[in-house]
């Protein structure tokens, strides 16, 4: 089992590798936390709370603190791929009010959850602008909601809800040079992480981290369109870590690399021509 912690925090994320096969003996684990673990490759059965499950891609593994559980490859030689979850407890309170929840023990491969899990892993792979963070609370909220049958309630949203909201984005906006996550933002906000990440997408139409992005893709443009400087400068100036994180998500949001868009804003007539027809 290889393990790579993709991010630390309220929500702790690790890609697990495993390459165990029927050969191999099983043996007891313990589930270290509240967490949702989604198989994206390969399969594995699994004993857990009095219960026996088949797990294949799309299929997730639930974990409560404390609970143990056995895995095996008995029907699988080549092992299994997972995008693991894990949530603090205050966090997986709100995501369920009901810790039995956390007991489900596995989730079939749902739609709801197959998708929900493709979107957390395009977050994970840099195909997305969305928090990778905020695709893992998705992905706990829709479990939830499968579990229990109910879905939350859209209510109306006070003004000044809607102020705290605004007066943060603007507080995004001005410091996306920085680095920002879901919990810095939502403790700006002066809520949970959980609430705030609802609340600015219900009021904005964006995740915070979505619009972090677009806040940094919108300075590169203008850096871009006016100075001569460096692109590798003006990644790093916007706020994004590396060069190559930026050149793929500038491409994907402006349809052109950053020189591209330079020799654009610079009059370059057949480029522009080119990107019309």
């Amino acid at each position: 089992m290889t393990a790579t912690t993709l991010r630390q925090g309220p929500v702790t994320v690790n890609d697990y590798r495993c390459s165990l096969g029927p050969d191999d003996l099983p043996f007891t684990e313990v589930h270290d936390g509240f967490s949702i673990a989604y198989v994206r490759k390969g399969s594995f059965a699994c004993e857990a709370l009095g219960h026996s499950y088949d797990l294949v891609a799309g299929a997730l593994l639930i974990g409560r603190p404390g609970d143990e559980y056995v895995c095996s490859h008995e029907h699988h030689a080549c092992g299994d791929e997972c995008l693991h979850f894990r949530f603090a407890p205050d966090l997986a309170d709100t995501l369920a009010s009901d810790r039995e929840v956390w007991r489900a023990g596995a989730m079939p491969p749902l739609p709801e959850l197959m998708v929900a899990g493709e979107l957390a892993q395009a977050a994970a792979d840099g195909r997305s602008d969305l928090g990778l963070d905020e695709a893992g609370l998705l992905l706990a909220s829709r479990f939830a909601e499968a579990v229990t049958g109910t879905k939350r309630t859209r209510g109306r949203i006070r003004t000044a809800d809607r102020r705290r909201v605004v007066e943060t984005a603007l507080w995004i906006d001005a410091y996306s040079h920085r680095a920002i996550d879901l919990d810095s933002a939502a403790a700006k906000a002066e809520l949970t992480a959980f609430h705030f990440l609802r609340l600015f997408s219900r009021v904005l139409g964006v995740s915070p981290h979505q619009y972090l992005v677009r806040s940094r893709l919108r300075r590169a443009a203008r850096l871009l369109a006016e100075e001569e400087r460096a692109i590798t400068d003006v990644a790093f100036d916007v706020g994004f870590g590396d060069l190559s994180n930026f050149v793929r998500t500038f491409h994907r949001a402006a349809g052109v690399s950053p020189r591209g868009f330079r020799r654009m804003a610079k009059g370059d007539r057949q480029l522009v021509q080119a990107r019309l027809i």
